[in-house]
């Protein structure tokens, strides 16, 4: 099962990742760039004409795809969070939402780029969906994963779950439900979770990671040939002399060969 071998890897050894991601020249370069500069901003307006620490910021929060709606997501972080006119809140994009909670001009006004959320914290964003995104583009299993190993805590209900693409993704391959439902009243979608899931769960990382074991199998199940299927890579993980310094258990070579797809 390649896609849950490579997860596990990284998921075992993701400070190292994270080390090794934030240490490419592209990386390093636009970090520098934004925290030498985060810093100086002190309105959304300021940020939004900052090309370079615009697209930092889209990047780390997964709206890179979104950086041509400037004005959108100016509008977004002046109104804020509060009251249900409020455009973040009418978009109800959960990676709006997180970039707004964050650059809560609104409430904190000149001292936003102040706090270590919109400093440190999105580096530590940037750098690991710079991370999600390099193993998507040999594994969109790994990426999946991955995104959900770091989103899990927030789903509360089915709606949350509805909301994300990628969680809805990851859910419904590991529960085995087609992608064809999603065009069923998203109410009944809602419910259908609510009785196959303890969201309470997700709060609990071993819990998490027994999941996405699952996920990660079933994964392979309806993706052939998904990811890193070489016989060195799983050496590698018995290799106590490897560069990770990380060996694989008899414990988890057993769950590789027994893992059941019924539960989690």
């Amino acid at each position: 099962m390649s896609t849950f071998i490579d997860y596990l890897q990284i998921s075992k050894n993701l400070s190292r990742y994270q080390k090794l991601t934030a240490a490419d020249p592209v990386v390093s370069q636009a970090t520098k760039y934004y925290q030498a500069n985060i810093g100086k901003v002190t309105s959304a307006e300021q940020l939004v004409k900052n090309t370079r620490l615009f697209n930092y910021v889209m990047n780390a929060f997964g709206l890179g795809d979104m950086t041509y709606a400037k004005k959108m997501i100016q509008t977004a972080l002046e109104q804020g969070l509060s009251g249900s006119k409020a455009l973040a809140v009418k978009l109800n994009n959960p990676k709006i939402t997180a970039l707004v909670k964050v650059f809560d001009f609104a409430t904190l006004g000149k001292a936003t780029t102040q706090q270590t959320a919109a400093q440190q914290g999105v580096v530590d964003k940037y750098v690991m969906q710079t991370l999600e995104t390099n193993q998507g583009q040999t594994n969109p299993g790994v990426q999946l994963a991955l995104y959900f190993r770091d989103h899990a805590s927030s789903i509360t209900d089915g709606y949350s779950i509805l909301a994300d693409t990628n969680l809805l993704k990851v859910v419904q391959t590991t529960l085995g439900i087609s992608s064809y439902t999603s065009v069923q009243n998203v109410d009944t979608q809602a419910a259908r979770f609510d009785k196959l899931l303890k969201y309470s769960d997700f709060k609990d990382s071993a819990k998490v990671q027994k999941f996405l074991e699952r996920f990660t199998a079933q994964y392979d199940v309806q993706n052939p040939g998904a990811g890193t299927s070489s016989a060195n890579l799983v050496l590698s993980l018995f290799d106590s002399s490897s560069s990770s310094g990380t060996m694989m258990s008899s414990s988890t070579l057993m769950s590789l060969q027994n893992l059941r797809l019924g539960g989690y």
